[in-house]
């Protein structure tokens, strides 16, 4: 799905890492919510409290649950699942685009 209708955004960015990475949520009328938001190169951690998945649009990034040795490639059209309640790190060398769609 490349556009959203019937939605309602928020106007204030969320801002992260001095501002490295910004999103905007995305509200739906069944009240599900979606970020879309831009990464800068870098290396972050988020934590989640619910179970989120994670859409690049462009650019590409390496990431991994907190505890796990192995780091997974994305690439844009690609998509990874974060379970609730975990810590997860990115890593990205190009900007990167990316919708983020959270659990219920």
């Amino acid at each position: 799905m490349s556009e959203f209708t019937n939605v309602t955004v928020v106007k204030k960015a969320n801002i992260y890492f001095g501002g490295q990475v910004t999103s905007r949520s995305v509200f739906f009328a069944d009240g599900s919510k979606k970020t879309l938001g831009v990464m800068q190169p870098g290396e972050y951690e988020f934590s989640t409290g619910v179970a989120e998945t994670m859409e690049i649009l462009s650019g590409e990034l390496k990431w991994q649950l907190q505890g796990d040795h192995e780091w997974k490639k994305i690439s844009a059209g690609e998509t990874f699942e974060v379970p609730a309640n975990s810590v997860f790190m990115m890593k990205m060398s190009v900007v990167t685009d990316y919708c983020c769609t959270f659990a219920g």
